[in-house]
């Protein structure tokens, strides 16, 4: 099927620092793309927000207390961050951090947002697990969200908020003697541990990195037939799309405009190429690199081929 221009489905999954020792998992079971949970937002007040742009190669630091928005919907409580990240970068590994201060931390909750500010995925504060401190670190909550934007997408929204039930509860942490304790391998001495209050502002880091590991597919991507995982976006070509306000804007600006198809070439793709490239998008598919398939279907189609995008479709559906 073809797929239409301004595809807003977004590929994503959802993991945890599991990688680190001192990692402590949380025992949920979480499926990001079920947006139910998440409280319900009018447009108007998220175009009403200032999206602050993350850059790739910094990690970005927000005190909510100075920096922080004001956001009225649902049980949202206390001021909100908006991030927005570049979505043609490719897959991105986003490490979102809140800080323990004075015994009092966030409880993040995170609201992923398409490029038209449609709700793709939700991560309430369960999946923001406490992690111990370390040489370089403190103690803190800490998630990672993988996300892999689909071919059309310009940016991804992140709203981060806590909530009014989040600030009734508390986070358990680890003494420092007991901490100490355990990293030289003495005996972990028999004290209760600090608790952390919940609370309605705090500091939180962004930090986006690229990534090629392998992404769960969410929803037919291109729309296909029978029942399927949930769609996360409108596969139906939008009539705006949003851009972000810049910082000194105080509203929205809504641009007309699409993401373009590539330009093809008048004259066939010769057999021998288009094998080529078919062959690579399986093999790229095949390995999880679902980014690195996109961009051989992109230049594929500027050559004028015209099986690509049916070997991409079935590759990811397994039919390839």
């Amino acid at each position: 099927m073809k797929m239409k221009k301004s595809l807003l489905a977004i590929c994503l999954s959802a993991g945890l620092l599991a990688s680190l020792p001192a990692v402590s998992l949380a025992d949920v079971n979480i499926v990001p793309q079920d947006i139910s949970a998440a409280p319900a937002i009018p447009a108007s007040a998220l175009q009403q927000l200032q999206w602050t742009p993350i850059d790739q190669s910094k990690t970005q630091s927000t005190d909510l207390s100075i920096a922080g928005q004001r956001l009225s919907a649902g049980d949202i409580t206390g001021p909100v961050a908006a991030y927005s990240v570049p979505a043609n970068i490719g897959e991105l590994n986003i490490t979102l951090t809140s800080e323990v201060k004075n015994n009092g931390v966030f409880a993040p909750n995170v609201l992923v947002l398409d490029q038209n500010l449609t709700p793709a995925a939700y991560f309430p504060s369960s999946y923001f697990t406490y992690q111990e401190p370390g040489v370089m670190s403190a103690d803190r909550l800490e998630g990672v969200i993988k996300l892999t934007p689909a071919l059309g997408q310009q940016k991804v929204y992140l709203l981060v908020f806590t909530t009014n039930k989040d600030t009734q509860q508390t986070t358990k942490m680890l003494d420092p003697a007991k901490a100490y304790a355990k990293g030289t391998g003495n005996a972990v001495p028999d004290i209760p541990d600090p608790i952390a209050r919940h609370t309605t502002d705090g500091l939180l880091k962004v930090k986006v990195k690229t990534s090629s590991s392998s992404s769960i597919l969410v929803g037919p991507l291109f729309g296909s037939s029978g029942p399927g995982p949930v769609t996360v976006g409108n596969t139906a070509a939008p009539t705006t799309t949003y851009v972000a306000p810049a910082a000194v804007a105080t509203t929205a600006t809504v641009a007309a405009t699409a993401p373009a198809a590539p330009a093809k070439k008048s004259e066939p793709v010769l057999s021998d190429t288009e094998t080529y490239f078919n062959q690579a998008i399986k093999d790229a598919v095949a390995k999880g690199d679902v980014d690195k398939a996109l961009k051989l279907l992109d230049e594929a189609e500027r050559l004028g081929s015209t099986s690509a995008r049916k070997t991409f479709i079935s590759s990811v559906k397994g039919k390839g």
